[in-house]
């Protein structure tokens, strides 16, 4: 009995170690909406940087929605800024989602936030 539970401690320790940071510990920096280029080739950029407040190296994937003048989520993408390499705590990763959407004549706002974290 002993040794299945100190091997099922063994197994969850991992997911412990990983579950150390959690989206509240990174912040969105700088995020700045803009678009460039003229009729059917608009073409957004939607960029900022995802900064690791967290004592861990770890990463995060963000969402940004894209939203009309009455705040209807028009269009959706989710991104991980620094890919699968984990962000240094203090450290900031730059992003760009903007060729993720199509451009639409009634995007009014965006909203950026960060819903997950993972170490790598």
């Amino acid at each position: 009995m002993k040794t299945l539970l100190l091997s099922a401690s063994l197994l969850f320790l991992p997911v412990v170690a990983h579950a150390a940071c959690a989206p509240t510990d990174f912040a969105i920096k700088d995020f700045k909406p803009s678009s460039n280029g003229g009729g059917a080739a608009i073409r957004l950029s939607l960029s900022g940087e995802l900064v690791n407040n967290c004592a861990e190296p770890a990463a995060a994937q963000i969402s940004i929605e894209a939203k009309d003048a009455s705040g209807k989520v028009l269009q959706a993408k989710q991104g991980w800024p620094a890919g699968t390499t984990n962000i240094a705590p203090g450290e900031a990763a730059k992003f760009d989602l903007g060729r993720r959407f199509r451009f639409q004549s009634d995007m009014a706002s965006y909203t950026v936030s960060v819903i997950a974290v993972r170490a790598w």
